[in-house]
């Protein structure tokens, strides 16, 4: 069984908060939207708050989860989720030494992690 590992695109006026890696060495310098792991017991949206919170110091609400699923590495499984600020100013606490608010138009123009480049691109496709 694949373990979740979530990930939060926070929406800003029509802007999504991404994040540069710092770690591992592989990832380090590469964009992603930032998450982690769903503990035991925890639910996807638990875990992405808790994540949110731990690696960007803010508090978001949890809107929807974008329709697919993205196998990692190491039989991790990727779920995007779109949230709101709900508190605070995100930091890059843990992990990321940079954000960026960029728009599905500048999608492109970064250079992600390449597990994540489909869902970020389905993300750029909007709703369904």
């Amino acid at each position: 069984m694949s373990i979740v590992v979530v990930a939060g695109a926070i929406e800003r006026d029509g802007r999504y908060l991404a994040a540069r890696r710092t770690r591992p060495d592989w990832a380090a310098g590469r964009w992603e939207f930032p998450g982690g792991k769903v503990e035991p017991g925890e639910s996807e949206e638990a875990a992405l708050i808790r994540e949110l919170r731990e690696e960007l110091g803010v508090t978001v609400e949890v809107d929807h989860r974008v329709p697919g699923e993205w196998e990692l590495h190491d039989d991790l499984v990727l779920h995007l989720y779109v949230a709101r600020l709900i508190d605070g100013e995100p930091t890059p606490l843990d992990h990321h030494d940079d954000l960026r608010w960029v728009s599905p138009a500048e999608f492109t123009e970064i250079p992600w992690l390449d597990s994540d480049r489909e869902a970020v691109a389905r993300l750029g496709q909007g709703p369904t």
